[in-house]
């Protein structure tokens, strides 16, 4: 039976372990980490959001992040030392510009495509990761807001995705707990949230029970030729260096997949932007009835929100470009905890677990979902602020590839009905 190692463990990486391994494969995971989703895919902001594929190659986020650069608060942060992968990256980022909408349009649609299979794996699996299917609600507060929301929205639909305008009377029908004043917003009823750890965590041991090998606290230290086509891989586990061949290999490695790609020659140019992200325990009656059920997106303060069970309260946002730090600055957690106090203010914030993670981000914002020079490496990375909704339709996108390179093995599953997705994006 074929040998496919897969690196990365998290949301990207065991959603392809798991299609791989559906389709009959002998699967590997090498994951440096003790456990599974334990960076990127541990604490994010836990929509499931096809309303939120707008990509961001657009001249007004452009304009805004100039005007925010001096802000140590703003939703989006450049750190401006001298650094050759964040400027390069900042300029391929802007010859991106002209493809803003096919862009965001095809990303809507890999969204879509990606909602079933998350759910029907779930369902499968019996996987509980805190799933609340009450949509998705974005408010504006003025006029201005909501317009520009609107030329959005007419390239959501384009994309397929039915997302109704509402009135504030119908903001506060569809969320009494939210506090403000607003001119209007946008609801997205088939979006919806969950834990992304919990499923990611779950999700990895219904691949063990199909037979997928985790290598935890196991790091990758090269990839090379082997002979009569495979590949070899050097790494590190417990102090102790070992190398083994694979037929195939997939890159799921979040940040970390540009130095991948660079062993085998690929330039495959993922920029890590840093999010943040705190958790609102809510200890009290009083908290749990304060706290939103739907999931907002407050599209000016770029914030969104989750409700993660009766005791949990999910708060995210922020970009920042500061290279590989992984920091948790108290600046930058502060806004979150502010916003939530004024649209909450009679939900505890006495107990607040902040994080921080690093987006894997392409500059053209659509994933790496394809084969790399050589016929043998694939790549499912650079999902940006949506490896969470897109993940489950990658995972078959590239599993499909990988199959039709390897015809002549003998699945333990039936043939499969392509998904026709995109690859190579």
């Amino acid at each position: 039976m074929s040998h496919i190692a897969i690196i990365g463990a998290g949301i990207t990486g065991v959603t392809t372990a798991y299609a791989l391994a559906r389709r009959g494969y002998r699967v590997t995971v090498l994951e440096r980490h003790r456990y599974a989703a334990m960076e990127t895919s541990f604490a994010n902001g836990g929509q499931l959001s096809a309303s939120n594929a707008e990509v961001w190659n657009s001249r007004s986020t452009v304009l805004k992040g100039l005007r925010w650069m001096f802000s140590r608060d703003a939703p989006l942060l450049m750190n401006p030392r001298p650094s050759w992968h964040k400027y390069s990256w900042i300029g391929e980022f802007l010859r991106q510009i002209p493809n803003y909408r096919s862009n965001t349009i095809e990303t809507v649609r890999l969204a879509i495509a990606a909602r079933e299979h998350m759910f029907s794996i779930a369902e499968r699996e019996h996987i509980d990761f805190d799933l609340e299917r009450r949509g998705i609600l974005h408010f504006y507060a003025t006029r201005k807001e909501f317009d520009a929301a609107t030329k959005v929205n007419a390239l959501l639909s384009e994309g397929g995705l039915d997302r109704r305008p509402v009135t504030p009377d119908e903001i506060r029908a569809l969320e009494p707990a939210l506090h403000g004043q607003f001119h209007g917003g946008f609801f997205t009823e088939s979006d919806s949230t969950g834990d992304i750890h919990k499923f990611t965590r779950g999700l990895a041991e219904a691949c063990v029970r199909l037979g997928v090998e985790f290598r935890y606290d196991t790091s990758v230290q090269s990839i090379s030729e082997a002979a009569e086509g495979e590949l070899r891989i050097a790494f590190a586990h417990e102090s102790q260096t070992d190398t083994e061949s694979f037929d195939r290999v997939v890159i799921c490695a979040g940040v970390g997949s540009r130095a991948l790609a660079a062993y085998v020659g690929d330039h495959v140019n993922v920029y890590p932007v840093k999010g943040y992200s705190i958790t609102v325990c809510l200890e009290d009656t009083k908290s749990q009835h304060a706290a939103p059920w739907v999931s907002l997106l407050d599209d000016n303060a770029k914030i969104v929100t989750s409700r993660l069970g009766v005791d949990r309260f999910r708060v995210a946002g922020t970009a920042e470009l500061n290279g590989l730090n992984r920091d948790i600055r108290s600046d930058r957690i502060q806004p979150l905890v502010n916003w939530t106090r004024t649209h909450f203010p009679d939900m505890s914030t006495a107990r607040v677990i902040p994080w921080a993670g690093l987006r894997p981000m392409l500059p053209g914002m659509l994933p790496k979902v394809g084969s790399g020079r050589r016929r043998n490496i694939f790549y499912n990375t650079g999902h940006g602020h949506l490896g969470w909704t897109l993940s489950a339709a990658t995972a078959e996108a590239v599993a499909e590839l990988v199959a039709s390179s390897m015809p002549n093995l003998m699945s333990v599953k039936p043939a499969r009905k392509r998904t026709g997705l995109p690859v190579n994006v």
